[in-house]
């Protein structure tokens, strides 16, 4: 006999709208946030909005599900620490290929400390695109990650230093292909030139000339600044991890975003800064090399520079829309 359901077991729309409030955190390409959620009769739905991001540099509208696979993972990271535990159905409709996730809430009881830590590096995570000092205590952090990637459909590889110059080859070699696309370009221009915008890459979350220049893995973005942020860290040493899965089916590809997830949650509840990167997937050659570099059959779906930030220079933290610009509830 199925025991009747308390109202302290259903989860009310001002719940609901905190934690995607929170999960929409989660980052994506060019803090785009192309994701649209609907809660409607007690299920959250969630959907990729691909008019949020240019053809140009998503040609295959995989960053955009990758995206959104981080935000359902946030999502789920919030809600537990929220007291809930979720059921996620991944690609629910086979005729709508952009709903990704219907999403129930079940009450579970207080959160642990581990959980609760993963929530709050949610609000401090941010991507870090200055140079980073080596990421040390290191072999605890790459067996958790190796432990909460066990039995997904995710991949972890760390780039050691032998193969640091090919992989920062195939960086500068994917990004001097695309130096001449204007329409590429141009998708960058306005993605770092929205001042005062509620989404976009604001100025000082990108890297001066001079800090750029010590980083080597890295995509070249427009500069609008002369900062000189840690001095003292003459180049870049993180530590480069690469997410790869079997194929580039959808699902795959969004299991994959809640890994990237997961694994940047994990590291900034180590104290760890975070840059994920995805230019090199979008060229197939660079792609390749990384692959290569792998010595993996999988395909690299993103790379993640992991390393230490010194002083007080931390980057800033890029701008989220209105909760209210994203969720519907009903």
């Amino acid at each position: 006999m199925t025991a009747p359901i308390t109202p302290n077991q259903v989860i009310h729309a001002d719940k609901v709208t905190a934690i995607v409030e929170l999960a929409c955190r989660a980052p994506s390409l060019h803090n785009s946030q192309p994701w649209k959620w609907l809660f409607d009769h007690g299920e959250l739905q969630l959907f990729a909005d691909h008019s949020r991001v240019g053809r140009h540099t998503d040609v295959t509208g995989n960053e955009v599900i990758m995206s959104c696979g981080a935000a359902l993972d946030h999502l789920q990271v919030a809600a537990r620490a929220a007291g809930w535990k979720t059921h996620v159905e991944r690609y629910p409709d086979a005729g709508n290929r952009d709903h990704l996730a219907t999403i129930t809430f079940h009450s579970a009881g207080p959160a642990d400390d581990h959980e609760l830590a993963l929530r709050d590096a949610i609000s401090t995570r941010h991507t870090d695109r200055l140079p980073m000092a080596t990421p040390e205590p290191w072999n605890d952090m790459e067996q958790t990650l190796r432990n909460v990637l066990r039995g997904t459909v995710t991949e972890l590889d760390v780039i050691d230093d032998s193969g640091r110059p090919a992989l920062a080859d195939a960086s500068r070699r994917s990004e001097a292909q695309r130096r001449d696309d204007a329409s590429y370009r141009y998708e960058l221009l306005w993605w770092t030139h929205h001042v005062g915008a509620d989404d976009g890459i604001p100025p000082a979350a990108l890297g001066s000339p001079t800090e750029v220049s010590r980083v080597d893995v890295a995509r070249e973005f427009p500069s609008y600044t002369a900062d000189d942020r840690r001095p003292g860290v003459d180049r870049d040493h993180s530590n480069v991890l690469v997410l790869s899965t079997f194929d580039d089916s959808r699902m795959n590809i969004l299991r994959c975003g809640e890994a990237l997830s997961r694994v940047l949650l994990e590291c900034t509840a180590a104290r760890f800064s975070t840059c994920p990167l995805t230019h090199m997937m979008e060229v197939h050659a660079s792609r390749e090399a990384v692959r290569r570099l792998t010595g993996r059959r999988a395909q690299p779906q993103a790379l993640i520079r992991v390393g230490l930030a010194t002083g007080d220079e931390a980057g800033a933290r890029t701008p989220r829309r209105p909760v209210s610009d994203v969720l519907t509830v009903r």
